[in-house]
């Protein structure tokens, strides 16, 4: 009799199990990752919209919901309003919530508004995740999930793919490390932007990134995101010009400031040889990495297409897609809009009609790249019809400021889901760097609840630890404007005035003053670093105030306290790991097998940060307020400016800034060249 109950005890277990769905066991599991310590049940739902519910029963958290994606938002949500703890995007950030598990008294229920939502953007697998090992992305994996996010995009590891391809149009191994550029600035070799810049890739890193990327991918469908993969766009090496000559070949217009050695190559896609290389690649890519229909690739990222004839460009995207479709009959074509805003002067309204409008109805899907500066919807047509996904950008370069338009970004979205019939709400940051709060706000604007943005940032509050009515204040009074690539005048090359170049624009929307007392009331790393980059830029212009007024003493003075204020914003930077470059160039060097990889990948790593690869346009475009990098770069930038000043003050001589900007960039070039060691 024991032993019957024992089987059917056993029978029903089993039973139980077998009833789990796949959406179930993978939220469960997501849960196990951030909270193992709670209670939770998810339950997936017969529902056709996406929607999500919860309640505690007895002594569980019960969650509803119709997709894996739905029921990770509700998690979420009840991780935010009951727990008050916010899951961070950085794996070395743990999870904290209540020893006892928060009970919810009445059910609470969310739906999807729009069935899109995007993340990422290129330039971040540059600026952020170039170096990251599986611990980083599977904590940001699970971060995605949170948010609702279901098309990530998915672009690591496609060297490998690449690889195959061009060995089997003739090229050899060694042709193609060196057409390839180091990995830092690998986003800008996939958009047709720089070639062989600090080539070869070193194969160690085509092999391990092709390993990373099969991990990514499991995990991002096991929690039921459509990873965006990328196809061919056009971009070839300078050697397929050699082995088929009468290919329709290009060059394309020089970017970044970079030589023409680094310079890229368009295949048209009206050549037979187009489709080919379209074909190869994606057979390539799914045998590897299997397809979800959607694929990411832009013909023309901030460079000039062979000719501006609309009928011209129209048969450039209608034969882009075609050579997808023919492959992938399922096929989604994924395209940023960035272009259209970038160079408004070329791309015209009967340009961008003639080349969206070519595409088939609802086959093309836009990214509204940079909707806090420009809403190309609304210049657009809706997109003359296509489908598009509403982004915001917020982040250039990871730049470590406070930026974000929080108010007008609300209503704009409001204005994209009433009257732009947006078909997605999505992020396009370049780093992460810091505001990952904003990023929150934007993907949960794509559900309906009925949480005002007052009540949001009232429970920021409680999730914060912030004074009641912090972040109210914070949106009505400091976050009131998106920069282009807005840095503190610290991480900028000196000079007398304003900023030097266009890559640091030292602008702040705000009273310092008023930053200033609300760091008061809640002293963050982030806020007291912001503040004291602040102060910085007032006591550079009291410094040159001093030296015009040939006041030695006082300008001796305030130079000695600038110096002193860059060597505090070092050390307070060194607090927290995501403002440490130390780490970084540790991550770097984590993918090199000898002292000689460790030490490629530490350079190329630095050289993002600093000289960006020797391109004058892009100087200090990566720039941020870390710890080491202050310390090694942007201090004895100013040491070299603050003693010049001085030393001509002595000399009763005038300060000669053409003199000095060019021994500054010797001294850049000098800092640059290879990594620091801590």
């Amino acid at each position: 009799m024991r032993r019957l109950s024992l089987i059917l005890l056993l029978a029903g277990a089993a039973l139980a199990a077998s009833c789990v769905t796949p959406a179930e066991k993978a939220a469960e599991a997501l849960a196990g990752r951030l909270v193992p310590q709670y209670r939770i049940n998810f339950r997936q739902t017969a529902d056709s919209t996406e929607r999500y519910r919860f309640y505690t029963k007895g002594k569980q958290l019960i969650i509803e919901g119709s997709s894996t994606s739905a029921m990770a938002v509700g998690l979420n949500r009840y991780l935010n309003g009951w727990c008050h703890t916010t899951v961070s995007w950085y794996a070395h950030d743990p999870v904290e919530v209540p020893e006892e598990q928060p009970v919810v008294e009445q059910a609470v229920e969310g739906r999807a508004l729009v069935p899109r939502r995007f993340f990422l953007n290129y330039c971040t697998f540059g600026y952020t995740m170039p170096w990251w090992q599986w611990k980083d992305w599977e904590r940001l994996i699970d971060w995605m999930a949170l948010q609702g996010v279901n098309l990530p995009l998915a672009i690591t590891g496609q060297e490998a793919v690449w690889q195959e391809v061009w060995r089997s149009f003739g090229l050899s191994d060694e042709e193609i490390r060196a057409y390839f550029t180091g990995p830092a600035y690998l986003p800008w070799h996939r958009m047709c932007n720089i070639d062989g810049v600090e080539s070869p890739l070193p194969q160690g890193w085509i092999d391990g990134q092709e390993a990373l990327q099969k991990q990514i991918l499991r995990r991002e469908r096991e929690l039921g995101m459509r990873p965006v993969l990328p196809a061919f766009a056009g971009h070839v090496p300078a050697r397929l010009k050699e082995l088929y000559p009468n290919a329709k070949i290009t060059d394309v217009s020089r970017w970044g400031g970079f030589p023409q050695e680094n310079a890229c190559h368009f295949l048209s896609p009206e050549d037979s040889l187009y489709p080919l290389v379209q074909r190869r690649f994606l057979e390539a890519q799914a045998r590897r990495f299997d397809t979800d229909h959607i694929y990411g690739f832009d013909l023309f990222n901030e460079v000039n297409p062979p000719s501006w004839e609309p009928d011209v460009l129209a048969a450039y995207g209608l034969r882009a897609f075609d050579s997808v479709a023919s492959f992938d009959p399922e096929a989604e074509w994924l395209q940023m809009g960035w272009l259209f805003h970038y160079d408004r002067k070329h791309w015209t309204p009967e340009r961008v009609r003639a080349y969206l409008t070519a595409i088939p109805q609802g086959r093309v899907i836009l990214l509204d790249y940079y909707t806090e500066h420009t809403p190309v919807w609304a210049l657009t047509k809706g997109f003359y019809g296509q489908p598009y996904i509403f982004c915001y950008l917020g982040n250039f370069g990871g730049n470590t400021r406070l930026a974000g338009p929080f108010w007008k970004e609300s209503r704009r979205i409001t204005e994209a889901l009433a009257d732009g019939g947006a078909v997605g709400i999505g992020c396009t940051l370049e780093g992460f760097g810091i505001n990952q709060w904003f990023y929150e706000y934007v993907m949960g604007r794509a559900w309906k609840t009925s949480v005002s943005d007052d009540s949001w940032l009232s429970a920021l509050d409680l999730r914060s630890g912030s004074p009641e009515g912090f972040w109210r204040q914070m949106a009505d009074s400091v976050y009131l404007r998106g920069s282009f690539s807005e840095g503190s005048l610290a991480c900028g090359r000196p000079c007398d005035e304003g900023y030097h170049h266009w890559t640091v624009v030292n602008q702040t929307p705000y009273a310092p003053a008023t930053l200033e007392r609300l760091c008061g009331e809640h002293p963050t790393e982030t806020l007291r670093l912001q503040v004291m980059g602040n102060r910085f830029a007032a006591l550079r212009d009291d410094f040159v105030a001093a030296c015009r007024s040939t006041l030695f003493g006082e300008a001796e003075d305030l130079g000695k306290e600038m110096k002193q204020l860059l060597q505090q914003m070092d050390s307070l930077a060194a607090t927290r790991p995501e403002f440490r470059a130390e780490d970084w160039l540790e991550q770097a060097a984590s993918w090199g097998k000898t002292p000689e990889e460790k030490a490629y990948y530490r350079d190329n790593a630095w050289h993002l940060l600093t000289i960006w690869g020797e391109a004058p346009n892009l100087n200090d475009y990566a720039n941020r307020l870390w710890s080491g990098l202050i310390r090694c770069y942007y201090l004895p930038r100013w040491e070299l400016f603050i003693d010049t000043h001085l030393e001509c003050l002595k000399q009763g001589k005038d300060f000669d800034e053409a003199a000095f900007h060019q021994a500054c960039r010797s001294l850049e070039l000098r800092l640059a060249r290879h990594a620091p060691d801590f």
